[in-house]
């Protein structure tokens, strides 16, 4: 069936080019583009590790072939030494040649087998347009097959359409599928060696069966969009999908990241496997995780070790980590037993205040640095394939000066509007806790997120010397704020500015944090909704007022109804001019 390119738009990303029909039939949204880069850029870096991986194998079972066949040659040498009496030990020459067959013939049984690593086979779950599955297959060296699936046919159509579009090598790499993706992974078990779970919302449907696809050493890629319900809008929505309860603290969206890892942890072990993360990112609107998934029932026991529920305060900032469970040496092995609390009191010893417990969630490192320095190193020195290399670049540097074993972060303004008090520079606070002997280091969620392994009682410390320096006005005896400064501190804060206080890429000037593009980056409308008045504040005013307009041309009322909208800030900003006046 020939395709009238008149009804269609050419979106080009990367090394690809897509169809998109100018009814939203497929979603696609070009604030994905930071995904879809920050994912080939990982894929790459696992690419190059799974092939070193393969080769230290392969040598480790070289070294350890050689010594066997090394101890055989010896044992066979020594037996065809001569004794004292100057006898052969009953061999005769012929004996002695005939030994030279087995010798080769062990030679040939130890050697190990040197098997040719194959190109790792990607499925990407939800494919709709298919465009990061083109990307995969157009843009990665050394990628297998790429598998896209969906259920929904429209999308397969465009899918394929997309495939033909880009050309043979496209279309003999990639394939797409019209089916259940849970389906397929469940009876496809560690099939793949990277699965792409990007769903329309929250992905928990998926991860049960993505993780039972995913093979040895595999990695899993997720993404959730329902930032409203991990952030604490809906716990109890939360708990249904995750396990977890979130709570609503500054560093919510970090949190949203560690529930995400703690809910894949948690259905990777009902199949006595586990996760290491590699990479962890809060982009825009959206989290996303890249997990390596591994088979041990004897690793996955510390899964307990790794989870922590949150004591937060109402009152104040201040809040506390119980993990779930401890490990005990037990003669030449491990007892495991449940975690021992509580770690805090009843009421807060700051503010008075009480606590909101949350989680469990993920408390170990949710990223490896090691990992995050070689995306890095990859990203900078293919800076013309990446179409968001300003925006992953940024978020991969400020990611690579983490502190790695730090759950959670403290907002520098928060502390400050809790003791309603001008708030001090981030560079004189964290040189006050590098001088109390602690470490301290930003997060890539939040520009003015402070994670730090100082106490909370040093944290006040140094607010309660930054207030006697800079007054505040008297607040109410009960608040929490009023409480905190009534004690007296009992570390003296130390402001000096301290060398560390500020990261590498801040003394050599590298963007952290950059700004959208672009206006309404961020979450489209879902495929197959008709767009109305209502989307304004996802696509903008031009694109509804556009939309409407060209499928309502002889209908004057709503296209007065379109004026409407795009004049109505116009309207507003009036009155308020004439309300000042």
């Amino acid at each position: 069936m020939e395709t009238d390119l008149n009804d269609y738009t050419v979106i080009k990303e990367g090394e690809a080019e897509i169809l998109m029909h100018k009814k939203n039939q497929v979603f696609f949204n070009k604030a994905q583009v930071n995904n879809r880069d920050m994912s080939i850029a990982v894929l790459r870096a696992f690419i190059s590790k799974r092939k070193q991986e393969h080769e230290a194998m392969l040598s480790k079972r070289a070294r350890s072939s050689g010594k066997v066949v090394e101890k055989d040659v010896s044992g066979v040498s020594k037996e065809g030494t001569p004794n004292e009496n100057g006898e052969d030990n009953g061999k005769t020459n012929g004996e002695e040649h005939a030994q030279d067959g087995p010798k080769e013939a062990a030679k040939t049984t130890y050697e190990p087998v040197r098997r040719e690593l194959k190109p790792p086979r990607v499925l990407e779950a939800l494919s709709a347009s298919g465009l990061r599955a083109l990307r995969y297959a157009r843009e990665v060296e050394g990628i297998g097959q790429v598998v896209a699936l969906d259920n929904d046919p429209a999308s397969v159509e465009a899918c394929q359409r997309n495939i033909k579009f880009n050309g043979l090598m496209s279309s003999s790499k990639v394939e797409s599928h019209l089916t259940d993706a849970r389906v397929h992974m469940l009876t496809n078990p560690k099939e793949f060696d990277v699965v792409d779970l990007d769903p329309y919302g929250a992905p928990s449907i998926f991860l049960d069966s993505a993780v039972q696809s995913v093979a040895d050493g595999g990695l899993l890629m997720c993404t959730a969009t329902d930032m409203a319900v991990l952030c604490g809008a809906n716990g109890e929505v939360c708990y249904s999908k995750y396990g977890s309860y979130p709570l609503k603290g500054k560093y919510c969206h970090e949190m949203a990241l560690r529930i995400l890892l703690a809910s894949i942890e948690s259905h990777a072990n009902r199949y006595k496997r586990y996760i290491v993360p590699v990479l962890s990112v809060q982009i825009d609107f959206y989290v996303r995780v890249f997990v390596r998934v591994y088979t041990s029932a004897s690793a996955m026991k510390n899964t307990p070790l790794k989870l922590s529920y949150v004591y937060q305060c109402i009152g104040c900032d201040s809040f506390h980590l119980q993990s779930v469970g401890r490990s005990l040496p037990k003669h030449n092995s491990v007892r495991y037993q449940a975690g021992v609390g509580p770690v805090v009191p009843q009421d807060c010893t700051h503010c008075g205040k009480k606590y909101n417990m949350g989680g469990p969630i993920w408390s170990a490192p949710m990223h490896d640095q090691e990992w995050v320095t070689s995306i890095l190193n990859g990203v900078k020195s293919m800076k013309d394939r990446y179409p968001a290399y300003d925006k992953i670049c940024s978020m991969l540097t400020t990611i690579s000066e983490e502190l790695p074993d730090v759950p959670l972060f403290l907002s520098l303004h928060s502390l400050a509007a809790t003791l309603k008090c001008t708030s001090p520079s981030a560079v004189m606070f964290r040189s006050a806790v590098i001088n109390a002997k602690y470490r301290v280091s930003g997060s890539h969620v939040n520009p003015l997120g402070i994670k730090t392994d100082a106490p909370m009682e040093i944290i006040w410390d140094i607010m309660r010397c930054w207030v006697k320096n800079h007054p505040v006005k008297a607040q109410s005896p009960d608040h929490p704020g009023s409480v905190i400064l009534f004690k007296e501190p009992s570390h003296q804060a130390d402001f000096s500015r301290q060398v560390g206080s500020l990261s590498k890429a801040q003394v050599k000037k590298v963007a952290r944090f950059l700004p959208n593009p672009e206006k309404h980056w961020g979450p489209k409308v879902r495929a197959g909704r008709q767009i109305t008045s209502k989307h304004v504040s996802l696509i903008g005013h031009e694109a509804v007022n556009g939309h409407l307009n060209g499928h309502n041309e002889g209908a004057e009322v709503e296209g007065k109804e379109g004026d409407n909208i795009e004049d109505e800030p116009e309207m507003k900003r009036q009155k308020i001019t004439e309300d000042s006046t």
